[in-house]
C-alpha cells in the first residue's frame, strides 16, 4: 500500500492511485490554427501540419513551453507521440487492459484523437477529464499518435477566464491567457472493471466516514469491495460491502473517534495535519480485479455563535491570497517540487490558509495542504457575462470542481462567485440574484459538509459567513471599523467599505454569521525591476515602511475580538501586481519570520 505518508507529490490524482502510470509531459507537435480551418483539413492526420514543437503542461503563453506567444491565437492543436514504453509503463497487460488517457486540464474546449480514431470531446477550461482510448489504440503501429484540438475565444466572455486577460496586454488585476492544455496530461491502464471515483466525508459526532464509491459500469454479477483504513500503519478500520451498481456508498464506523483521547491523535488540523490511508478491493468471484489506494482527513468544519468552527472548536483564519501565477510558467507550475515549496512557503510566513484567487489549483498541491497542514478556500474563475451560456458553463464547470476536490481535508470554504464578477447587476436584478444563491444551494447539495459563499467581498445573497474586502490604508481607519460592534453592524447592514451594499434581500435571514475580511492589505513596494502599470492599493517607500505599513493593517483586523479571521492580499508579486509579500520568484520582502509574527500577533 502507498500510504500518505509516502507519496512523493507527483501522482496526477492524489486520492485514487494504482501502481504504475505513465506522463506525457513532454516535448511534442504544435500548431496554431488561427483560420481555424484544421477540422476541415483533417490535421489529426496529418503530421506535417506540426512545424512547432511544445513543451507540456505548459501554455503556449508562458516561456516555459518554448513558445511563449502571448497574441490571440483561439485555436491550437497538438501532437503527441505515445511509444510500446510509455504503455507498458501505464501498466498496461499488468495492472489491466482497458487504456485510459487523462488530462488534467484543457483550457477551453477540446478533441481528441487516437490513432486517427476520435476518441472524446470536453467542454471546461478547469476540469480534468479522461477518455478511454482501448479500442482506437493500432495494434499493428510501434508508435501511437495523441492529437488535441483546443478551443479558446479570448473574446468570449461567457467562458470563465477568471485572472485571463481578454486584452491584448495584461491590464489591472489581469495577466496573460492560457490556451490549451496546461496541466499534466497521462496513459493509465485499468483492469475491465475499476474504480472510477472516490469521496471521502467524515461524521465525528457518530464517529463514522462515508464513502461513496463509482465503477466504470454495473458488475456483471454483485462484486465485493473491502475497506481498509490504517492511520500510521495500524488498522483504523475495515469494511465490506456487496455492490450491485455501478455506485455504492458506505458508512464506516471508527471505533477511536468514540474515543476522545484516541479521537485527538486522528483528527486532521493545520498543527497536526493527520492523514488516514485507504485501501479499497473491488473483488469479483473471489479474484481481486482492482485495487487503488486512497486517503483522507478525519476533521470537521462547521460554525456556530458567529465563529467559524474546525473539529467544533474555533478557529482564526489567518489567510493569503494565492494567486498562483509564476513568472516562466504563468498558472502551471514551473515543476513539481515548486508545488510543495509554496504550501511551505505559506506556512513559513504564518499563515494557517490559503485562498485560491479565481483559479483551481492542481490536486498535487492540494495533497501537499492536506499533507503539511494549510486550510484552502475552494474558488473558481469567473465568467464576465451574465446569460444563459455563461451560467450553463461555470455551473456545469463548478460541479465537476466541487467534485473533483470534495475529498481533500485542506479544503474548508467553498467560493463560486467573487466580487460579483459575472453578475456585476446582482443587487438589482433578479435573475443574478436567483444564480448566485442558486450556485451556493447547488454546492451545499454537493458537499453539505462545508460553508459556502454566494459572493465574496460584499453583495451576498445566500453566505454562509460574511465577508468583506477592504483595501484601506490605514490601520487606525481599519480598526475602529472592525472593532467597533455598532460601526460593524452599520456596514453589514447597508454600504459597505468599497461603497456596494453587504448583505442584499434575505442575505441576513437566521443567526448571524461569522464576519471575516477576506481581501485586504495589498501594498505595493518593488524590490527589482517592475513591468510598465506595476501598481498596489498602497505604496511603500522602502523596506522599513513596508514592514511598518503591514504590521498596521494586519493588525488592524486580526486584533479585532468580531472577526474569525482574515486574507491579505497577496502571497507574491504578479506581473503588474507589485502588493506581494514577496516577490514573483517567491522571495520575501522582509524577513519570513518577521511576516509570521506579524500575522500570528507575535512581536517580530
Amino acid at each position: 500500500m502507498i500510504s500518505a505518508g509516502a507519496q512523493d507529490g507527483t501522482h496526477p490524482r492524489p486520492q485514487l492511485l494504482r501502481p504504475d502510470h505513465q506522463a506525457l509531459d513532454r516535448e511534442c507537435g504544435f500548431a496554431y490554427d488561427d483560420h481555424d480551418e484544421g477540422l476541415d483539413e483533417h490535421w489529426h492526420d496529418r503530421a506535417e501540419v506540426f512545424t512547432r514543437r511544445i513543451r507540456l503542461p505548459f501554455a503556449p503563453e508562458s516561456p516555459a513551453s518554448g513558445i511563449g506567444d502571448t497574441g490571440y491565437h483561439p485555436v491550437v492543436w497538438y501532437r503527441i507521440e505515445v511509444t510500446a514504453d510509455d504503455l507498458a509503463a501505464s501498466g498496461l497487460g499488468r495492472q489491466g487492459d482497458t487504456l485510459l488517457l487523462h488530462f488534467g486540464a484543457v483550457d477551453h474546449t477540446a478533441d481528441v484523437w487516437f490513432d486517427g480514431v476520435h476518441v472524446g470531446r470536453h467542454e471546461g477550461g478547469q476540469t480534468p477529464f479522461t477518455v478511454p482510448v482501448t479500442h482506437a489504440v493500432d495494434a499493428g503501429s510501434a508508435t501511437h499518435v495523441v492529437v488535441i484540438r483546443a478551443e479558446d475565444d479570448p473574446h468570449d466572455l461567457t467562458v470563465p477566464r477568471g485572472k485571463q486577460d481578454w486584452l491584448p496586454e495584461p491590464h489591472a488585476i489581469w495577466y496573460h491567457r492560457t490556451t490549451g492544455i496546461w496541466r499534466t496530461v497521462w496513459l493509465e491502464a485499468v483492469p475491465r472493471l475499476h474504480v472510477t471515483d472516490l469521496a471521502w466525508s467524515t461524521d465525528l459526532t457518530v464517529g463514522t466516514v462515508r464513502l461513496e464509491l463509482e465503477l466504470n459500469r454495473r458488475p456483471a454479477r454483485p462484486v465485493e469491495v473491502d475497506v481498509e483504513l490504517t492511520h500510521d500503519g495500524e488498522p483504523v478500520a475495515r469494511h465490506r460491502l456487496t455492490v450491485e451498481a455501478d455506485r455504492a456508498d458506505a458508512v464506516i464506523t471508527v471505533p477511536a473517534l468514540a474515543n476522545g483521547q484516541g479521537q485527538r491523535r486522528l483528527l486532521w488540523s493545520p498543527d497536526h495535519p493527520a492523514l488516514v490511508d485507504a485501501v479499497v478491493t473491488v473483488t469479483d468471484s473471489g479474484t481481486a480485479v482492482d485495487t487503488v489506494t486512497s486517503y483522507l482527513g478525519l476533521r470537521s468544519v462547521g460554525l456556530a455563535h458567529g465563529r467559524f468552527l474546525l473539529n467544533d472548536r474555533p478557529v482564526v483564519m489567518r489567510s493569503v491570497l494565492e494567486q498562483g501565477y509564476w513568472p516562466t510558467s504563468h498558472f502551471t507550475a514551473p515543476d513539481l517540487d515548486a508545488l510543495r515549496a509554496e504550501v511551505e512557503l505559506i506556512r513559513s510566513l504564518g499563515f494557517n490558509a490559503a485562498r485560491i484567487h479565481q483559479k483551481v489549483e492542481d490536486p498535487r498541491f492540494l495533497y501537499w495542504c492536506d499533507r503539511l497542514g494549510l486550510m484552502i478556500w475552494g474558488e473558481t474563475a469567473a465568467a464576465y457575462a451574465f446569460n444563459a451560456t455563461a451560467v450553463r458553463r461555470l455551473t456545469h464547470e463548478w460541479a465537476d470542481l466541487v467534485r473533483r476536490d470534495r475529498s481533500h481535508p485542506c479544503v474548508v470554504t467553498w467560493v463560486p462567485l467573487n466580487e460579483s464578477w459575472g453578475i456585476h447587476q446582482v443587487a438589482h436584478d433578479p435573475a443574478q440574484q436567483a444564480f448566485a444563491s442558486g450556485l451556493a444551494r447547488l454546492t451545499r447539495a454537493l458537499d453539505p459538509t462545508r460553508p459556502v459563499l454566494s459572493n465574496d467581498g460584499w453583495e451576498h445573497t445566500d453566505s454562509d459567513l460574511w465577508t468583506f474586502h477592504d483595501y484601506e490604508a490605514s490601520g487606525d481607519v481599519l480598526r475602529e471599523r472592525y472593532s467597533d460592534p455598532a460601526r460593524l453592524r452599520e456596514m453589514l447592514g447597508g454600504i459597505g467599505p468599497t461603497g456596494h451594499r453587504m448583505l442584499l434581500a434575505g442575505a441576513a435571514d437566521g443567526e448571524p454569521r461569522p464576519v471575516m475580511v477576506t481581501e485586504f492589505g495589498g501594498i505595493s513596494f518593488a524590490t527589482g525591476a517592475t513591468v510598465d502599470g506595476a501598481w498596489g492599493y498602497s505604496g511603500a517607500e522602502d523596506e522599513d515602511d513596508f514592514r511598518r505599513r503591514f504590521e498596521a493593517v494586519v493588525s488592524a483586523v486580526r486584533e479585532s475580538p468580531h472577526l474569525s479571521g482574515f486574507c491579505y492580499t497577496q502571497l507574491t508579486d504578479t506581473r503588474q501586481e507589485i502588493n506581494g509579500i514577496c516577490d514573483e520568484n517567491r522571495k520575501p520582502k522582509i524577513p519570513a519570520e518577521d511576516v509570521a509574527a506579524i500575522v500570528r500577533g507575535e512581536r517580530p
